[in-house]
This record gives C-alpha cells, sequence and structure tokens, in this order.
C-alpha cells in the first residue's frame, strides 16, 4: 500500500515504523527535528511541509491507499483530510481527533472520512467498563459476540475450580513478564498471574463477584485535572459514581470545574505526598485512578494509594516501557490516548469487512475473527483447523463458545476465534483471509 502519514509524533512515529514493512510511507511534518530523528531509525520517505498547504501534496504519486492524519491539533487533522483530495486519489483516510464533539456522521461524510479516532474516549470507556467488571484489568467487546475477553491478576488464594465452574476459557497468561498461549486441557496457573479470559458477560460477572464479594464500585479518585482526567470523572458521574478530583494546577482545577460543572468534588493540593488521601479521608474509596501523562508519576501516585488500602488502583500508561513494570506491581493498566490511537488505528488498518482484529496485553496478543454471513460460499463449508503451537482457535454458534480442533461443517452465522502471539499473527491471520 501507498501510505500517508501526516503528524511525526510519538503516534505518527510508532505508525510509521509498523507500516513500513511491507508499504510505502510517507510521513509529513513542519517540525524538521522530529523527521530527522524518524529518518535515523525508519526506512521511509519523509517531507517537510505544512500538512493544510495544497502544494504539499502536489509532486506526490497520485493513488494514494491510505491517509492517516495525527497531528496533535484537531483542526489541522481535519483540514488536512480534505487538501489532500486536491491533488491525489485517497481510497481511505484515518482522523485523530481529541474533542469528542467532533462525533458526527455527517462530519466524516462531508469530508470524506472512512475512520475518526477519539483516543480520550477510548481510554475513558476503558475506565468505565471496570465498573461492570470490577475485578478485571481491562475488558474487550467485540462487534460479533457478546463474549468478552477480560484480565485478571490473580490472588494468591485463588482457585483454578472456579474456571470449569463458570465455563470460561483461558485464552492467554502472562506470567513474570512473559507472554504466552496455553495449551492442553489441564491449564496451570499460579498465583499473581495475569490471565486472560474469553466467555458470556454474565459467567464472568459471576466469577469476579465470587473471587470478590464487595467490589462494587461507588466512590472514585481521579488524580490528574488534564483533559483525560476530566474526561474520566464526567463518564464515572454520568454512570452515578462519587467522583473527587485531585490535581496541584489550581488553572485546572478551574477549568475542570467549568467543565464538570461543579457537579464533582475537585481538591487542589501543592503537595504530592499520599498525606493528601488521608487528610481527606479518602482511604475508603472504592477505585484511585492517576491519568497524568508521566508514567513515573503515575506508578508513584498509585502506590500510594494502595498503601492506604485502596483495593482498586488504575494507572494510566503512556509508555509501553513501563506496562510491564505496572503490572508487577499490582497495578490495574489502562493504555494512554497515544497507545491507544496506535492500537485503534492498527486494528482498523488490519480489519477488514471480512475479518476483525484487536490486540491485547500490550499487543503482545491478538485476537482474529471471521463470521460466517448470510450468502458467504463458507455455510456448509467442512473446515479443518490450522495447526500452530502458539495459538487458539475456536468456534461460536449461537454464542457458545466451541473448541476447534477437529473438521466441522459451518453454519451461517458461526463465528471463528483465534487468539495468537505477535509471532502467529501472519500465519493466523492469512488462513481466517483465505477461507
Amino acid at each position: 500500500m501507498n501510505i500517508i502519514i501526516a503528524g511525526a509524533g510519538k503516534v505518527g512515529f510508532n505508525l510509521a515504523k509498523r507500516l513500513s514493512i511491507g508499504h510505502n510511507v510517507t510521513i509529513i511534518d513542519k517540525n524538521t527535528q522530529a523527521l530527522d530523528t524518524i529518518q535515523e531509525d525508519l526506512d521511509i520517505l519523509t517531507i517537510h511541509g505544512n500538512i493544510e498547504n495544497p502544494n504539499t501534496f502536489k509532486d506526490m504519486v497520485n493513488n494514494i491507499d491510505l491517509f492517516i492524519a495525527v497531528t496533535d491539533i484537531d483542526n489541522t487533522n481535519l483540514i488536512s483530510s480534505l487538501v489532500i483530495d486536491i491533488h491525489l486519489k485517497v481510497d481511505k483516510k484515518i482522523v485523530r481527533l481529541k474533542n469528542s464533539y467532533y462525533h458526527n456522521q455527517s462530519l466524516l461524510d462531508r469530508l470524506n472520512i472512512d475512520r475518526i479516532v477519539f483516543p480520550i474516549e477510548l481510554v475513558s470507556n476503558s475506565i468505565l467498563s471496570l465498573l461492570s467488571y470490577p475485578k478485571a484489568d481491562n475488558v474487550k467487546f467485540f462487534k460479533y459476540t457478546k463474549n468478552r475477553l477480560i484480565s485478571i491478576m490473580l490472588p494468591n488464594n485463588f482457585k483454578p475450580k472456579l474456571l470449569n465452574q463458570f465455563d470460561i476459557r483461558v485464552v492467554a497468561i502472562e506470567r513474570n513478564k512473559k507472554f504466552f498461549i496455553p495449551r492442553g486441557d489441564n491449564i496451570e496457573i499460579v498465583p499473581n498471574d495475569l490471565i486472560y479470559l474469553f466467555s458470556k458477560e454474565d459467567r464472568v460477572k459471576l466469577l469476579c463477584k465470587d473471587m470478590d464479594k464487595s467490589i462494587d464500585i461507588d466512590r472514585c479518585i481521579v488524580y490528574g485535572a488534564g483533559a483525560l482526567g476530566v474526561a474520566i470523572s464526567k463518564k464515572l458521574m454520568d454512570n452515578g459514581c462519587k467522583v473527587k478530583l485531585i490535581e496541584r494546577d489550581i488553572e485546572l482545577c478551574n477549568r475542570a470545574d467549568e467543565e464538570l460543572e461543579g457537579r464533582v468534588t475537585i481538591i487542589n493540593t501543592k503537595y504530592n505526598s499520599h498525606e493528601v488521601l488521608r487528610d481527606e479521608g479518602l482511604n475508603y474509596v472504592d477505585i484511585f485512578i492517576s491519568t497524568t501523562s508521566n508514567d513515573e508519576f503515575n506508578i508513584i501516585k498509585s502506590l500510594e494509594a494502595k498503601e492506604i488500602g485502596i483495593k482498586k488502583v488504575v494507572a494510566i500508561n503512556n509508555d509501553l516501557e513501563y506496562y510491564s513494570l505496572m503490572h508487577s506491581l499490582g497495578i490495574i493498566v489502562v493504555r494512554g490516548a497515544k497507545i491507544s490511537a496506535y492500537n485503534s488505528i492498527m486494528e482498523d488498518i488490519n480489519s477488514t469487512k471480512v475479518v476483525i482484529q484487536k490486540n491485547f496485553c500490550g499487543a503482545k496478543g491478538i485476537v482474529c475473527m471471521r463470521r460466517v454471513f448470510n450468502g458467504s460460499k463458507l455455510i456448509d463449508k467442512n473446515l479443518t483447523p490450522i495447526k500452530s503451537d502458539s495459538s487458539l482457535i475456536f468456534y461460536i454458534r449461537d454464542e457458545e463458545i466451541f473448541d476447534f480442533n477437529n473438521e466441522i461443517r459451518l453454519q451461517e452465522g458461526d463465528l471463528i476465534v483465534s487468539f495468537c502471539d505477535r509471532e502467529s499473527e501472519r500465519k493466523v491471520g492469512k488462513w481466517l483471509y483465505e477461507l
């Protein structure tokens, strides 16, 4: 594919790095230093230019398969998606926006944009899903099934028989910072494993309740009153939670109070000590969420929250280098805005109308799904599963999950699901596409 990326920041760089394998990638930015850094690391074309200027695209190859606008300025991304049409023919456009008030189908249609990614909304929704699955570290939802993929950090007293009792599949494990797909009938799980479970919503909720009888989330602390902290506070508040927002910067406090219309208690503190939590009597809350863009700070605040007895502690992860460390410290990890934007865009690129793909466990694991639609050539076809030592294959029929170990005859509505690691992604994905 011929791909143009507008914006050479963190998201643009990571997209270019991944997409440069097998594709012709061009990245455009006004920041020469960022472009120089990219050119040192990647074998791609870099262009110094203003993506709002039509002349920037004048001498490029006319047929562009994919245009991705990921600068830090919403208006720039929107205008560039319109301007590029002046000189080039673009098959697909993906735009990243911060402000969710642009969430309007007519806007997509008018600017001929195929997908708009709202990273802050993605992160806020991830936090919100923890209310329904309080014991979970993360929850993934899918388009074609009500089955969920959730991750749980196992406590020291966990009883493995609970999984069989609730008919829940263990599809991946992260142990001592190592990720793997478990194979065989007798899957060994040990305390402090981060396990990934795939099952129906009601079964997962029953498991969570059985693991912890007092896990309802009502009282919340959000640390950090930036755009993300405010968005998370609003989501929690709109879902009936009592929220207290802590921030050092008085201007951010005032701005947050205005945006949240005075419905959230905002605490302004000049100190970074956990004494603030004790002094304000906040050690009895149900969940603590540190939302700053500094991972080290989020880790420190989360550890302070755990120290005073808050059971569910969440840290926003902005740099994947800190992902494993957060997990090892018993902190629930939610991907930050930039990582969420990158993953969402890559999932969109790798997914088609035929196969849907999502990443999990910091993109160490991949889940792929293919549905048998009405009129599909797959109906009544005998299908044998692919042989792979680092993947699990299931098929879902009438929302029930079945092991796919032997040949089956496909029916309309069947959903073939694979869980694999990064090394097996191409092999399994190719198999699903070529069915």
